[in-house]
């Protein structure tokens, strides 16, 4: 699947969650800098699995790369202004309810992202 198929049926498992526009395209933002990330520093290929679970949409990203710097995860690093690349884990943290990594040299990473519902769609 590409890129581009995995952004539409964002988009579709988004909205049938109840997500307003702008909270579809925070969520699909998010997860497609964590999909990008995995095929780009992560072997070129990952997995991604959708779901809703109480009252949040769940998007889990993993790939079999060499993992992620403790830089790279560092939750306050912000690349300056101008820097091209290396904002996608900074840039989903700040538009999503909840992001976890687990990571393991060598051995690949996973990215759990969380988005909320809103009141009366959970």
């Amino acid at each position: 699947m590409t890129l581009g198929l995995i952004r539409r049926e964002l988009v579709r498992h988004a909205r049938a969650g109840g997500l307003d526009e702008v909270a579809v395209f925070n969520f699909v933002l998010a997860v497609n800098e964590i999909t990008t990330n995995a095929v780009r520093h992560g072997g070129g290929r990952g997995r991604i699995q959708l779901w809703r679970e109480g009252s949040a949409l769940w998007c889990q990203v993993k790939d079999e790369g060499p993992g992620i710097t403790s830089e790279r995860l560092d939750e306050t690093l912000r690349r300056k202004a101008g820097h091209i690349g290396g904002h996608g884990i900074w840039l989903a943290r700040q538009i999503c309810a909840g992001l976890h990594i687990e990571t393991t040299a060598g051995k690949g990473t996973r990215v759990l992202i969380t988005c909320e519902l809103p009141p009366g769609k959970q």
